[in-house]
């Protein structure tokens, strides 16, 4: 009896090891295709031809390319396609663990660099579309929320170290972290010649200056 169900647990677990990988395979193909083609210009069957299975799969797991899309972004922001989420990885458990703000922001904007690196291009094929595409506009918006979210969170542990500038709110600082540690900011240092190690020596040095004690 223990036999037979540790059999069907090994069987269950390899079907979802296969279903993730599969997923996987449809999403690096659809990222693939929107950055070589568009977003607009891409259809879910050139998507599953490009990923090597049929289409009716890429319904079944997705539904639609705004899902794919979505999926991969998440994917490009995280590093992988773990469940946890951003602001569940041990950077950031390293981050809140670190007693000096200047360091703990240091922590925050190397890994804001890696991220960028992974989504830049895609995000800019989203903010490109959004202006036609209610799809693309929704995900930016998403995006941008998410991201607003992670800024306060940012602030907030600066904070509880002491580390805000007299007379600074928290309020006054996601604002400022929102607007300057963004994807938009290091596309146009990258479109300037900027390196990514440029930009995280400058973010790292403007935001000290501007928000930390």
């Amino acid at each position: 009896m223990a036999d037979d169900v540790k059999s069907v647990a090994k069987r269950g677990a390899r079907r979802g090891e296969q279903a993730r990988a599969t997923r996987r395979r449809i999403v690096e193909a659809g990222l693939d295709l929107f950055l070589r083609q568009g977003y607009a210009a891409t259809r879910l069957d050139e998507i599953a031809a490009q990923a090597g299975v049929a289409v009716q799969t890429v319904y079944f797991h997705f539904g639609n390319k705004r899902t794919v899309l979505k999926e991969g972004v998440d994917i490009l922001a995280a590093g992988d396609d773990e469940p946890a989420a951003v602001l569940e990885r041990p950077w950031l458990e390293r981050m809140r663990e670190e007693p000096d703000a200047r360091r703990a922001l240091a922590i925050w904007i190397a890994n804001s660099r890696a991220i960028f690196i992974r989504i830049a291009p895609i995000m800019r094929i989203v903010r490109d579309a959004a202006g036609t595409d209610p799809d693309m506009a929704d995900q930016w918006e998403a995006n941008q929320r998410q991201r607003l979210t992670a800024m306060r969170v940012l602030a907030e542990q600066l904070a509880a170290k002491q580390g805000l500038r007299e007379g600074l709110t928290v309020d006054e600082a996601t604002d400022i972290f929102f607007a300057l540690n963004s994807v938009e900011v290091f596309h146009l240092l990258a479109d300037c010649g900027w390196t990514p190690d440029r930009w995280e020596h400058w973010i790292v040095d403007t935001l000290t200056a501007t928000v930390l004690r």
